[in-house]
């Protein structure tokens, strides 16, 4: 939390800006300047994306943009009749501040979003331009000297002024991405039971991809409301610190004893009620962290799960090269099996052959010995 002398500062900013101007439109953009030296390149003002809104001064009748980086201003334009706002891409705008011998950029999260800030931009622009012809004649009505418009001074903002509308914030999507994977052939017998674990893993994992993201949506809009709950909370701080001071001042006015005994009997209610939202809200903010707690344990067993996936695609491929192994040694066998029973068929053909020649010795030899 900031010191208690920069929030009473900011605090007091805020409600002499709210007396004077109020914003009109909101939206949400990464804000870039023109480099002063080459008059080229884009020099971005912003880490991340910024609110960057419309505000009117009913006093001074003029508009204005402005956006803040934290407490620091990077766009304090006013709208003159001779500005345009230029569309370069689907997604990126620019216009030129003569005062401010800049130009400023904008990059958008939609092309919704470009066209409506250029609509507004348009829209404030006629307006100002109506307003500065209207000025124009009353000033020759009266025939008094016209005098540059106060709406050149530039007055400084807080962050908690120009925070914008949730419908115009926008929220990161996630998206999911399966891998396809190979079904099994008929031969992969030896690792079907693997098969089956890397499916089961495969919907574990999906169905923790869809809690993450909800989660992740889930996360984002309590980081909002922490972000919210927080400016409250610093309010609530700096009025009950007025309000301890204001106590103690009545408690110095003796002459006003029982007035001020039932002043400081309200006051101290109010403290009370004060102190007791505070509370409420801590432990409202204890809570969501206790939820984001939850939301980083489901990532680390979704990087578990998807590990322990990894690693059984990877058995299933030397499974799958131990298959192929052993079908090239399978059809070997085979292909030397066939050439030994050719082999051998060979052989017994000769050996039929061999035998035959040897009973016709036999019976040629028996005849022989007869006829001697």
């Amino acid at each position: 939390m900031e010191g208690e002398g920069s929030a009473l500062g900011l605090m007091n900013i805020s409600l002499a800006l709210e007396e004077r101007e109020q914003p009109i439109y909101s939206t949400r953009a990464h804000v870039f300047q023109i480099d002063p030296n080459t008059k080229k390149n884009w020099v971005p003002t912003s880490k991340h994306a910024v609110t960057v809104s419309y505000f009117y001064d009913s006093t001074r009748n003029v508009y204005r943009i402005i956006s803040l980086d934290g407490s620091k201003a990077i766009i304090n334009s006013t709208i003159t009749p001779n500005m345009t706002f230029t569309k370069t891409s689907q997604k990126f705008g620019q216009w030129a501040d003569s005062r401010a011998n800049t130009v400023y950029g904008l990059g958008f999260s939609s092309e919704h979003h470009l066209s409506k800030f250029a609509e507004k931009f348009q829209e404030f622009k006629e307006a100002a331009r109506l307003a500065k012809e209207k000025s124009q004649e009353k000033m020759e009505l009266t025939s008094t000297p016209s005098q540059e418009s106060a709406g050149d001074i530039q007055s400084p903002l807080t962050p908690e002024s120009i925070n914008g509308t949730d419908d115009e914030r926008t929220t990161p999507e996630v998206t999911q991405n399966s891998e396809p994977r190979a079904e099994p052939t008929q031969n992969a017998l030896p690792f079907a039971h693997s098969s089956a674990i890397s499916k089961h893993w495969e919907a574990e994992l999906a169905t923790l991809k869809g809690n993450n993201a909800k989660l992740t949506a889930a996360l984002l809009e309590s980081t909002a409301n922490v972000k919210q709950w927080k400016q409250q909370l610093a309010a609530y701080q700096e009025e009950a610190e007025r309000l301890h001071k204001r106590v103690t001042e009545l408690e110095c006015v003796s002459s006003q004893a029982n007035a001020v005994h039932t002043h400081k009997t309200e006051l101290n209610q109010t403290i009370q009620e004060l102190e007791a939202t505070l509370k409420k809200k801590e432990e409202e903010i204890e809570k969501l962290r206790q939820e984001i707690d939850n939301a980083r344990e489901l990532q680390a067993q979704r990087d578990s799960l998807t590990q322990k996936l990894q690693e059984v695609e990877v058995r299933n491929k030397d499974l799958e090269g131990q298959l192929s192994d052993l079908e090239q040694r399978l059809e070997k066998s085979q292909s030397e099996q066939e050439a030994f029973r050719n082999n051998l068929k060979t052989l017994l053909e000769i050996l039929d052959g061999k035998i035959f020649e040897l009973t016709e010795l036999r019976d040629n030899l028996a005849k022989l010995i007869e006829c001697s």
